[in-house]
């Protein structure tokens, strides 16, 4: 049995914003930098063999105090990005309702076929993202992972665990620097806990 630690990459100005981040790469935040110290305060005190992130900028900073507490080396991996969003990316709802208004209403329909202009479907999204955390688990059977990865990415393993579909809007919690923690053996996925930010509590913006 392998145990995966995954956790969502701290606060960044688009965040707040309400912006189509994709896989742009966005910077964190003064306090997404706090949420990232606060995220490998907790990890410190459990034993991590591993440590991986997307190839992200936000992923990567997110991981960087992680790496200092924990004394290892997060490996990006592109498979872990977050979904791309093509022609939305970098818009906020308001700049997508102006400028890509036919776009948006053929994604608001939710299929998970649909692919956005230069973008990727959530079919597709779906597919690269179980198949990345599979492989991983496969790789490092027996151990403990940690994973800082994106919502999106988040959004389909807990879609693939409770065999939501993939239609329809997020039905779960997804703080950022949250820890969700997850079993796997062979294919199968179990949620151990999940959306943890007890660790966040009281700190200030």
């Amino acid at each position: 049995m392998t145990e995966v630690i995954l956790i969502r990459h701290g606060e960044t100005d688009w965040n707040v914003q309400g912006r189509f981040q994709g896989q742009i790469d966005v910077p964190l935040n003064p306090f997404g930098e706090r949420q990232a110290a606060r995220m490998a305060e907790r990890l410190v005190h459990e034993q991590v063999d591993v440590l991986y992130c997307s190839d992200l900028l936000r992923t990567r900073q997110t991981a960087a105090p992680a790496e200092r507490m924990l004394r290892l080396a997060a490996a990006p991996d592109a498979a872990l990005r977050e979904q791309h969003f093509g022609v939305l990316e970098g818009l906020s709802f308001d700049e997508v309702r102006a400028r890509h208004p036919d776009e948006l209403a053929a994604w608001m329909l939710h299929d998970p076929d649909y692919t956005l202009p230069d973008g990727e479907s959530v079919r597709r999204f779906h597919a690269r993202v179980v198949g990345a955390l599979n492989a991983l688990a496969a790789r490092h059977a027996g151990q403990r992972l940690a994973v800082v990865t994106h919502g999106g990415v988040l959004d389909m393993l807990y879609r693939t665990v409770h065999g939501l579909p993939l239609t329809g809007n997020r039905q779960c919690e997804i703080p950022n620097a949250g820890i969700n923690r997850l079993r796997s053996q062979g294919d199968r996925l179990e949620i151990v806990s999940w959306a943890d930010d007890a660790h966040l509590t009281g700190l200030a913006r």
